[in-house]
């Protein structure tokens, strides 16, 4: 039995993934939330079954969206999360109160929702079968519904006005740090993907963001009056601290960031797992926007919010595995662009100053590879370039030509796991290595040395 249910899942992930994994495949088709909705109709709209948390933006989503979904449920609520992409497995997107679905439950959820694709392919209703993302967020309203959560926080996928998550009325639509990335889909500047992320605003609704780039403000702030939507700002929950300050970031074992905030009338002691500058920003806007369901008549109170903040558990972002005395110590970061890479260098000098670093790197051939090279290889000590096991992944050869304008010294390595073999004989027991690029690449990372996602 249990050889049949493991069978029935490996079966309907690989059916998932046949569909054109993320990105790959996307331009065959148009996007069109008309499809989504004909979908979700089929299978009784189990998006209208909870109220919901709509959070758009190119860097910080799942940071957010992890840390209030983790308020909401110590508030007492229980809580789905959806998020994306994955660092292991295809369940870690769909959560209720922090656990995954599991096989048996994905598989037969998949079989629900494609079942009812195939028909509406059949009688025409459909031009054709739903993306790997729309299936995905379909099992997940679909579970969420069964679950009956009290409210879900979810992340878009990608831009925000045409993504399959955005069939949802948002009690709260939250806009995080804007800049380029997936350009070829969403627009060449900041402005044209910043139309983009903003679609998620609703007439009336309520907004929470804080001031970013000019460009992204001013289509933000444009889109806020034009939907005659409520604009919340995040700023009175960011500490005005230097990333260099002891008084907020406690380089500990468990490398959290500490720091007094007053909210919602009382002072709370915030201790966030998530470090850096960047990541104060991102625990602002949960709040903000834990303040504002609180409003809503959600029972969010300071007590629970300081709580919900301390017990986010959201892996890969500036995880530290400190070293063993046989191993040096570890980093792991998903730096997907550069502005994440910009983010990860910046907190690395806060932490290590000018300690040297070997970085085991690897990225899609998609994204910006060689600005990510330029900003983080010319800190390092040692360069060790890799792939991970994803059609979409730029080859070390790829990234040593992007990255021909640092004049860095570049290792190859076939896979990540042999990367990290060698990035530790390199660094030796008192050295550092530091993992990032693609989270596929950290993910494999996180695999290879036997951690918990």
């Amino acid at each position: 039995m249990a050889q049949a249910l493991l069978t029935s899942y490996e079966n309907a992930v690989s059916r998932l993934y046949a569909l054109g994994h993320e990105l790959a495949s996307t331009p065959s088709h148009k996007f069109d939330l008309a499809h989504m909705r004909l979908l979700l109709a089929s299978l009784a709209h189990p998006e209208r079954k909870f109220p919901g948390v709509l959070i758009a933006g190119t860097n910080g989503k799942g940071s957010t969206a992890a840390t209030l979904a983790s308020i909401l449920q110590a508030s007492g609520l229980r809580t789905g999360l959806y998020t994306s992409p994955h660092l292991v497995r295809i369940n870690e997107r769909i959560r209720v109160d922090g656990n995954a679905i599991v096989d048996e439950g994905f598989a037969e959820l998949y079989e629900t929702v494609d079942q009812q694709a195939a028909r509406l392919v059949e009688t025409g209703e459909l031009p054709w079968h739903p993306s790997f993302f729309e299936m995905l967020t379909a099992i997940a309203f679909e579970y969420f519904a069964r679950e009956k959560v009290e409210i879900a926080v979810l992340e878009v996928g990608m831009g925000g006005r045409l993504d399959a998550t955005n069939v949802i009325e948002p009690r709260v639509s939250i806009i995080t740090d804007i800049s380029l990335d997936h350009q070829k889909f969403l627009g060449n500047t900041v402005a044209e993907i910043a139309c983009e992320k903003v679609g998620i605003i609703r007439d009336g609704g309520a907004t929470v963001t804080l001031p970013q780039q000019p460009e992204a403000n001013d289509v933000i702030g444009n889109a806020i009056l034009d939907h005659g939507a409520r604009g919340l700002n995040a700023v009175p929950f960011v500490p005005p601290l230097s990333p260099a300050s002891s008084h907020y970031m406690v380089a500990d074992d468990k490398s959290v960031a500490r720091y007094p905030l007053q909210v919602m009338g009382r002072e709370i002691d915030v201790q966030t797992p998530l470090v850096g500058r960047h990541q104060l920003r991102n625990v602002a806007l949960a709040i903000a926007a834990a303040e504002e369901l609180k409003n809503q008549g959600f029972p969010v109170t300071p007590e629970s919010t300081e709580r919900g903040i301390r017990e986010t558990h959201w892996p890969g972002r500036f995880q530290v595995i400190l070293a063993t005395g046989r191993s040096p110590e570890i980093v792991l970061d998903v730096a997907h662009n550069p502005a994440g890479a910009w983010a990860l260098r910046s907190t690395l000098s806060a932490r290590y100053e000018d300690r040297p670093f070997t970085l085991v790197f690897g990225a899609m051939r998609d994204k910006a590879v060689g600005e990510m090279a330029e900003i983080l290889f010319p800190v390092a000590e040692s360069v060790i370039a890799t792939k991970a096991d994803n059609p979409r992944s730029a080859t070390p050869t790829d990234i040593r030509e992007a990255a021909k304008r640092t004049a860095t010294e570049i290792l190859d390595s076939s896979d990540v796991a042999a990367a990290l073999t060698k990035a530790i004989e390199i660094a030796g027991p008192m050295g550092l290595v530091v993992v990032t690029g693609s989270i596929y690449i950290v993910g494999e990372a996180m695999r290879t040395l036997g951690l918990r996602i």
